[in-house]
């Protein structure tokens, strides 16, 4: 660090500068190391300390600007470490839940930021990011890629054709047509590039190799499609003219793109069955607009207005407009396609051949409008039909006991409040399909929260954590529905997500406390904690004032869930033990007595089940011994009488003879 000059006096104001300047990079080259700030800081405040002890004799001004620089330094150092030290701070809760990838991308977070004020150059980073550079295909970039080269994609496909049939389009916007071609021919180049740089995934790994990438992309029938979609066909330009874009029909060769666009946007969609209807719309109007163009053509090729069924006589001005080409032709397409009205007759043999064309391709239009509007609708509808007919159902059940109307009424109420809040999905039957890793992040995402209001869940293990948020099982009640009353027994515990609850009297009027959102009950009586007065029964009358949506944890799945984790049980014992203590609900010579009875009775329970499974098995294996040595003997008595048949005796030369071998395998 530099330090004070105070063998000259007049630059003294310069030195001061330099030295600030030289003292704040070394600053921002302090800030790269997390645990060396302090030190250095201080290192540099006693430099300048010392530099002003030796420039006491200079002027008042310098010593002004030294008082000024130690400030600015300070300053600065402070709102490094509080910049640093009060980032935002993760949920020590959900940490527990972290995996190793996670963590790992919090490092490199935190690493990135560290690195901020680094005075390294960045030029090694840089060639080796260009180096790997690897378009994700599930990325979103990817996605966004995907929609700007299905623009030019679906423009060659549905301008294309219609320039080259209808001769005005084309002639009249030349430049206009230019421009565009041209810019798709350049979006076409750059997706040969990002194609060749697209990673694919190779033991669930991504390859990021560009010569791997690029073998793997020219192996592809992509790769084909791609060159030949770019070849130069449009330099026949130079010989016949700009009006023949049939010349880049080769164009249309990147479809492909367009499909892969319409499958990813299916996938990310939150409407995918109005997608695919919209989709199939799409598909139905492009083939009807390539009719109606081929029908122009033909009309064009035979001679306009030389029978009834081709286009009318162009001399006429009013079959003369572009528009009104275009509307008859699409006109004529989707009367033929959809055979719906009548059509003037063909005349000549091509026109047969192709309306004959069109008819089949029109009933193969309709039936898959049909097919696929029908499924759609269907799909669309599929949860609201399901849970009609549960409805229904329950309605008949009803009607069938002679159940009173006014509980006829809260339950079909209850129905309609499930319909109107979106609580008929069945959590378990959705997510079936995914595996328990998967099913474990979706629960903790939507239960987390109400799981971390428990107390007595505060510091469990995060295993078990994710076994009881696997557990819980949302439940609903109706105004007035008494969740539990004193004296029960206690088999589950409720979190309160939605919803208020009142604390009753016997009357079930008087109402001592409320709970609300985040509130919880129950939790003690199914811990089955030793020497409780109360046991396991409920203590209190709780019941819902309103329609109330709770989280329900039975006492056998939290049981079943504490088998692996004896250490968690008996923490969560210690801990409803000191709340039972608080609010002196506790034996505590019960509690210290020895083992409880009945949990040794539990356990002579499991070990005589574990027995039984073991007998059960060894009766099975016992039952497949028997089994194979039946067959060696069906096999050994099958050889003997292909011997005597035979009239030799295979192991009459020095061999066991047949009955010392059955003997002997009988033995074994």
């Amino acid at each position: 660090m530099a330090k004070i000059n105070t063998q000259v006096s007049h630059p003294v104001v310069r030195t001061m500068d330099r030295d600030l300047d030289h003292v704040e990079n070394g600053l921002s080259r302090v800030h790269s190391r997390g645990e060396e700030t302090s030190s250095e800081l201080q290192q540099e405040i006693a430099m300048e300390t010392r530099g002003q002890a030796e420039s006491r004799q200079s002027s008042y001004t310098s010593q002004g600007q030294a008082r000024v620089s130690r400030l600015i330094i300070s300053l600065r150092a402070w709102a490094t470490r509080h910049l640093n030290h009060e980032a935002q701070r993760p949920d020590s809760f959900l940490e527990r839940f972290c995996g190793a990838e996670l963590k790992e991308v919090s490092s490199r977070e935190s690493n990135a930021q560290s690195n901020v004020g680094s005075q390294e150059p960045p030029d090694r980073g840089r060639r080796n990011k260009k180096a790997t550079m690897v378009m994700d295909p599930s990325s979103n970039m990817y996605y966004r890629w995907l929609t700007l080269i299905a623009l030019p994609v679906f423009y060659n496909w549905c301008l294309l054709v219609c320039r080259a049939c209808f001769d005005e389009l084309q002639s009249e916007h030349v430049m206009l047509w230019l421009l565009l071609d041209y810019s798709a021919d350049f979006l076409y180049g750059l997706d040969v590039l990002v194609r060749a740089r697209t990673g694919f995934l190779e033991q669930g790994l991504m390859v990021k190799d560009a010569q791997r990438l690029w073998k793997h992309y020219t192996k592809t029938v992509h790769f084909k499609l791609d060159i030949l979609s770019l070849l130069p066909t449009d330099l026949a330009y130079f010989k016949l003219g700009v009006n023949y874009p049939e010349l880049r029909f080769n164009r249309l060769l990147k479809f492909s793109r367009l499909f892969e666009f319409f499958d990813r946007t299916e996938t990310r969609t939150n409407y995918p069955n109005l997608f695919r209807i919209g989709n199939l719309v799409l598909y139905i109007l492009i083939i009807i607009h390539w009719n109606a163009c081929i029908y122009f053509a033909i009309s064009k090729f035979i001679g306009f207005g030389t029978d009834s069924w081709v286009y009318p006589n162009v001399s006429n001005p009013e079959y003369g407009r572009l528009s009104r080409k275009y509307i008859y032709s699409l006109y004529w397409s989707t009367l033929t396609l959809t055979t719906i009205g009548e059509t003037p007759p063909p005349v000549k043999d091509e026109e047969y051949v192709f309306v004959v064309i069109d008819f089949l391709v029109g009933v193969l239009i309709f039936a898959t409008i049909v097919g696929n509007v029908g499924s759609m609708i269907s799909n669309m509808n599929a949860s609201r039909a399901e849970f009609q007919a549960k409805i229904d159902s329950i309605k008949q059940y009803m009607q069938f006991r002679k159940v009173t109307k006014d509980l006829e009424t809260r339950v079909i109420r209850w129905f309609d409040y499930l319909w109107a809040n979106k609580k008929t999905v069945d959590e378990k039957e959705v997510l079936k399909s995914l595996p328990d890793k998967l099913k474990a992040e979706i629960a903790i995402n939507v239960h987390l929260d109400t799981l971390k209001k428990v107390r007595i869940f505060q510091d469990c293990e995060a295993g078990l954590l994710v076994e009881l948020v696997l557990k819980l099982r949302p439940a609903v009640f109706s105004p007035g529905d008494y969740i539990c009353k004193k004296g029960d027994i206690g088999r589950e515990m409720y979190i309160i997500k939605e919803g208020k609850l009142a604390v009753v009297a016997d009357d079930g009027i008087t109402q001592f406390v409320v709970l609300s959102d985040g509130s919880y009950f129950g939790e003690i009586s199914i811990l089955n904690i030793k020497g409780s007065k109360s046991g396991n029964r409920r203590t209190a009358n709780i019941r819902s004032i309103g329609y109330s949506d709770l989280f329900c944890l039975s006492k056998d799945d939290l049981m079943e869930a504490l088998t692996e984790y004896p250490e968690a049980k008996k923490a969560l014992e210690e801990k409803g033990r000191q709340i039972l203590m608080k609010d002196n609900l506790i034996d505590e010579d019960v509690a210290k007595a020895g083992a409880d009875p009945k949990d040794i009775e539990e356990k002579v329970e499991h070990l005589e089940s574990s027995l039984d499974t073991l007998q059960t098995r060894f009766a099975r294996l016992l039952a497949e011994y028997n089994a194979t040595q039946m067959k060696v003997k069906q096999r050994l008595s099958h050889l003997e009488r292909q011997v005597k048949v035979s009239g030799s005796d295979p192991l009459s030369d020095g061999g066991i003879p047949g009955d010392a071998a059955k003997t002997e395998i009988k033995e074994q």
